[in-house]
């Protein structure tokens, strides 16, 4: 019931970040959640299947700290390449060369 739980509050910490951090227009609105819930529900599967017990606080914090951690990292590299590949795909439909 606890991943359940993780899951749900890795997804809602991935909503939060999308809207707390900027150029959000360049990626879909379920993205961030829904690598937020990937990532804690993985780690936190990942953790127990290393022993560690389910009912302790430093899962939870390894967990949603992880899924934290990503879901930045995803936000802030995704409008850059994004913006790229915009650029270069504008230029090949234009024809010009590169």
């Amino acid at each position: 019931m606890e991943l359940l739980y993780v899951t749900v509050i890795g997804a809602s910490l991935g909503l939060i970040l999308r809207y707390v951090l900027p150029k959000r227009e360049t990626y879909g609105a379920a993205l961030l959640p829904a690598i937020g819930a990937a990532v804690t529900s993985a780690v936190w599967v990942a953790l127990v299947w290393a022993g560690w017990t389910f009912d302790g606080g430093w899962i939870w914090v390894a967990s949603l700290g992880a899924a934290v951690v990503v879901v930045l990292l995803t936000a802030l590299l995704i409008p850059g390449r994004r913006a790229q590949a915009d650029v270069t795909l504008f230029d090949s439909l234009a024809g010009i060369k590169a």
